[in-house]
């Protein structure tokens, strides 16, 4: 892992300012930020690994998890929350058997949540591998994610 991160770095004009290009440039390659690239950035950097988790944990575009399969995103924006948003997720979360921010075990789907999908007219929406659907209850989106999963 660290001969690809300090590839990376060799695109990069220098290490200041260098940690957030090459986390993304991890997530772009692997999907996700794991834990060995924690260590391998650190040792990089010369930065401890709790500030490249800082870093990572702070904005929401990295995770620190495998995606699955099917990435399902649940809106929690205003609009989606009062009409019914949390309750999707909740039920999304019970039928998937993972808390959001997680993947299954067998790698299927990943649950996560997110600020706005920008279709508050359709609210609640949710996500999957980037198709939004609207206008959901708990018992349309479980029936959305059962589909996939035939």
């Amino acid at each position: 892992m660290e001969a690809k991160i300090r590839a990376l770095l060799e695109e990069l004009p220098g290490k200041e300012g260098a940690l957030i290009p090459l986390l993304q440039g991890v997530q772009s390659t692997l999907g996700y930020i794991s834990q060995d690239a924690v260590e391998a950035i650190g040792e990089v950097l010369g930065i401890s690994e709790s500030e490249v988790y800082g870093v990572a944990t702070f904005y929401s575009e990295f995770r620190l998890f495998e995606p699955g399969e099917h990435q399902v995103k649940v809106c929690l924006g205003t609009s989606c929350y009062l009409k019914g948003g949390r309750e999707l997720l909740e039920r999304l979360s019970r039928s998937l058997g993972i808390p959001p921010g997680r993947t299954t075990p067998d790698g299927r789907f990943s649950l996560e949540t997110v600020a706005c999908l920008g279709c508050c007219s359709r609210s609640p929406v949710m996500a999957v591998d980037g198709v939004v659907y609207g206008n959901l209850t708990p018992l349309q989106a479980k029936a959305i994610i059962a589909d996939l999963d035939e």
